[in-house]
């Protein structure tokens, strides 16, 4: 069934009517492709170029839009036929991040990325034992981790779709999440929880600039994800604003 995405309620700064919400509805919002892929692109920050801005043009039609800015380095503003939508860059690429670990667990198995220099990290000690007791369904996911004496464990291998991730704060992060679970529980069974945790550890952050064609990438890739008006925690990825909507908050509809 065709992904319906969340409502949150948009309250007006100026009037007591808030205008409505409203999700792309497309029959063909999955459809979209474009030549730019989040898995691909470098993500490295550029200067904005005419040339970018020119090719930002190409895509005004799409269900998304084209981009036009990027606000306080955190959210992605673009234009579309009827009005704009605001996307939230690290709430969208968590989702896709995501998306892509379950699909490749599912297919082919998760490629794995070797660390120049190996990562020591010190945990706690149950939470050094939990972490350790569950390493070969780890390396499944493309995490290869071992005892490095006392609480310790070197990480030496991560998910290769991760990129380049904060692997202490991802381990502790996996850590913790282990002492939820209980101990007959394959980690399996917690695929959606894991694959969360390094998805939200591994995306673009809030504060991170973008150039018009990274942010293009996102919503194109975007359009063709299934869920990707969701994040991984259940709140709106972008909101969209109807040109009627913009019109009454300036006063220009009754």
């Amino acid at each position: 069934s065709r992904f319906v995405a969340p409502e949150p309620q948009f309250i007006a700064p100026l009037f007591n009517t808030a205008p409505s919400y409203a999700a792309p509805a497309s029959p063909g919002f999955y459809e979209h492709r474009s030549n730019y892929s989040m898995a691909s692109h470098s993500l490295a920050p550029q200067a904005r170029t005419t040339e970018n801005l020119a090719m930002a043009q190409d895509y005004t039609s799409y269900p998304l839009g084209a981009a036009r800015t990027q606000l306080h380095k955190t959210y992605i503003v673009a234009e579309t036929p009827n009005g704009l939508v605001i996307v939230d860059q690290h709430a969208a690429h968590e989702r896709l991040v995501y998306e892509r670990m379950k699909k490749d667990l599912a297919e082919k198995g998760i490629a794995r990325q070797a660390l120049l220099i190996p990562e020591v990290v010190e945990l706690e000690a149950a939470a050094a034992e939990a972490i350790l007791a569950r390493a070969v369904e780890f390396a499944a996911l493309g995490l290869i981790l071992e005892a490095f004496g006392g609480n310790s464990v070197v990480v030496r291998e991560t998910p290769a779709l991760l990129g380049e991730v904060n692997v202490a704060a991802l381990v502790t992060a996996l850590a913790d999440d282990l002492t939820e679970y209980d101990e007959a529980m394959s980690l399996v069974d917690k695929l959606q929880h894991v694959c969360g945790t390094m998805a939200c550890h591994s995306s673009i952050r809030a504060g991170r600039e973008l150039n018009v064609s990274e942010m293009n990438a996102l919503l194109r890739e975007m359009e063709h994800t299934p869920q990707s008006g969701q994040c991984n925690h259940g709140r709106p990825t972008y909101i969209e604003l109807k040109r009627k909507d913009i019109e009454t908050l300036f006063g220009r509809r009754g």
